[in-house]
């Protein structure tokens, strides 16, 4: 299969930060310490791989890429939310963020509270505005709900507070959490982008399993870069996991274990996609870059 196009992948990074800059302004009255927070979270970079898989599945579907924009800022914004409390002293309690201070400590936790849930808000509002049909836009609604709420993104953030120091998890266990906390939010992007193509039954369920592989690969891989990379290219404190004790694929199994499984993963991406051709070029080289990245 060949390589995707790096301009269209940079061009969609690009697409994703004019539109969550855009949300972003239709705030401008807004209490200004709130808005520079919400700025601070979403617009100092980030590897924008759930808003790349929205406009790779979309456009692999034929849906025009502007029509993808609302999912494509909506999922990220999600994801950045998700950040922002992950980072705070009740939760991970961490101060570096793709290389700046986290939202806590350039403002305050109070500020880093209500930054998350502004964040979460306006993305519900970003989609709402989604040019899909009506029936569209409302399945795409409730996709994004459902993967961030209890059965997905904070339901799985719950499960690995819950397991850090217990030391009782076993890799059905792990993966389950994971398949929450990291895999839900990026199987919704793919969906979002399936959803807005109108795909058939059967090409909704080979997407599905392509971005179930992706979603444990992405974070197995973290696991890794935890172990093996430094901060200064994670742009996050690099070995918080061995220092937490979390719940992690080198903890539970090795590294080498673990990156056997990426191996695996791979193989369950390239079979999911490969009916579908040329059309998935985008869709796998993010599968690739997922197992491969170095931050």
């Amino acid at each position: 299969m060949a390589a995707a196009d790096p301009g269209r992948v940079d061009a969609w990074r690009q697409r994703a930060d004019h539109a969550i800059g855009s949300a972003l302004d239709t705030l401008a009255d807004s209490e200004p310490r709130l808005l520079a927070s919400m700025r601070h979270a979403t617009l100092l970079g980030g590897k924008r791989m759930r808003p790349l898989l929205v406009y790779a599945t979309g456009t692999a579907f034929g849906v025009a890429e502007d029509a993808l924009d609302p999912a494509a800022a909506a999922v990220e914004l999600i994801h950045a939310y998700s950040l922002v409390h992950d980072d705070l002293p009740s939760m991970d309690d961490d101060a570096l963020r793709r290389g700046q201070p986290t939202v806590h400590v350039a403002f305050d936790e109070g500020t880093a509270v209500l930054c998350g849930d502004a964040l979460q808000s306006l993305a519900f509002a970003v989609l709402a505005d989604a040019p899909q049909p009506p029936a569209a836009r409302v399945a795409m609604l409730r996709e994004l709900a459902v993967a961030a709420g209890a059965g997905g993104m904070c339901g799985g953030q719950a499960r690995d507070l819950a397991a850090t120091g217990a030391g009782i998890l076993d890799i059905a266990a792990l993966e389950r959490l994971h398949a929450m906390k990291t895999g839900a939010l990026l199987r919704a992007a793919v969906r979002l982008g399936a959803l807005a193509a109108d795909v058939d039954a059967g090409t909704a369920v080979r997407l599905d399993a392509f971005a179930d592989a992706l979603g444990l690969a992405f974070q197995i891989r973290d696991d890794l870069l935890d172990v093996e990379s430094d901060s200064g290219t994670l742009g996050k404190t690099a070995g918080k996991d061995v220092a937490q004790d979390k719940a992690t694929f080198p903890a539970l199994i090795g590294v080498d274990a673990s990156r056997q499984r990426l191996q695996s993963l791979a193989a369950t991406m390239d079979e999911a996609l490969a009916p579908f051709g040329e059309r998935a070029t985008a869709l796998a080289a993010l599968g690739r870059h997922a197992i491969t990245r170095t931050y």
